[in-house]
């Protein structure tokens, strides 16, 4: 059962990290998270700021992107400064919390079809590298998460946000290859289900179509974070056995850039009106639904990612208190 009522996916605007903080802690105080703001530059974007945590792999910008480097140079050196940075926010910002905290990372497959090899193509194209990437992950994420419970000693759970956006592509065989004149091979499901399981519990992020619902159930995520207009028809049955299966849904369902928020009832009817169609017990709905930006909020202005929060925050009182509205 999920208590947190609403969250945010992870990037904010701006590059004040302790404005950041306070309006996390603020505004979504169920689920705060440590926000990520890609306006700093190299290191600080989705993909850098993740390379920081591999251990015994450290990446380098080249012109066409990150890449596999042979030793820890500046770049590298950036992120894991933007990172430390952060984290001391955190406990400023946070010193007192107690709680649960979400932190957000890359995930293994986006992170492969992201980085290049030293001589090659994109880790993607690798199965091998792949292996050694997953586990490399794995091993830095779970030092990472130590550390924040060092940090943070009243947090009460870590919740583990894999960012995949890159993962339907990853499935379809749609990623480019390093030149950008081929396509990568499809990777197998049974691949992607195997190497979730090297993660604690996490909840998966995806903003792009064709989230795949059904492979994600089988892996035994904790949650399904999606934006709610994304999800079809058709995805339905496999939204509904994902719920069936006591799994969580983060539904996004206000802008992740400006735009007019509308009354909290219009912001609560997306989640309302899946449920409805879906036809569980209004009852159990705030115990599986979060809501949160249908995605990040790095392209709004600050004072909109913080209504925007807010927002969610106010919907979500109307999913536990009045479950059954129209």
């Amino acid at each position: 059962m999920l208590t947190w009522g609403a969250t945010g996916v992870g990037s904010h605007p701006g590059e004040d990290h302790l404005e950041a903080l306070r309006v996390v802690f603020g505004e979504v105080p169920g689920l705060p998270y440590l926000p990520e703001l890609p306006a700093r530059g190299v290191g600080a974007d989705l993909v850098g700021r993740t390379a920081a945590l591999l251990v015994d792999l450290p990446v380098e910008v080249q012109p066409s992107g990150w890449r596999i480097a042979g030793r820890p140079g500046r770049d590298h050196q950036r992120a894991l400064d933007h990172l430390r940075r952060d984290l001391d926010g955190l406990e400023e910002v946070g010193h007192d919390y107690a709680g649960p905290l979400k932190l957000q990372v890359c995930g293994p497959w986006t992170l492969a079809g992201a980085i290049e090899l030293r001589h090659g193509d994109k880790v993607l194209s690798d199965p091998g590298a792949v292996r050694d990437m997953i586990a490399s992950l794995a091993q830095g994420v779970a030092d990472h998460c130590a550390e924040v419970r060092r940090r943070l000693p009243g947090v009460t759970g870590i919740v583990l946000q894999l960012d995949e956006p890159g993962l339907p592509g990853v499935l379809a065989g749609t990623v480019p290859t390093a030149s950008g004149f081929g396509r990568l091979a499809a990777v197998e499901e049974w691949r992607v289900e195997e190497s979730l399981r090297s993660f604690t519990d996490p909840v998966v992020h995806c903003c792009a179509p064709s989230t795949p619902f059904a492979l994600l159930r089988r892996a035994g995520v904790r949650a399904v974070s999606v934006d709610a207009a994304l999800i079809r028809r058709r995805d339905e049955d496999a939204v509904g056995e994902l719920v069936e299966a006591g799994i969580g849904l983060l539904l996004g369902v206000v802008p992740g850039r400006d735009a007019r928020l509308p009354d909290v009832g219009v912001v609560a009817e997306p989640a309302l009106e899946l449920w409805r169609r879906l036809g569980f017990a209004p009852e159990r709905l705030a115990g599986q639904v979060v809501l949160t930006p249908s995605c990040g909020l790095a392209g709004a202005s600050p004072a909109y990612a913080k209504a925007a929060l807010a927002a969610c925050r106010r919907a979500a009182d109307v999913l536990r208190d009045d479950p059954g509205s129209e």
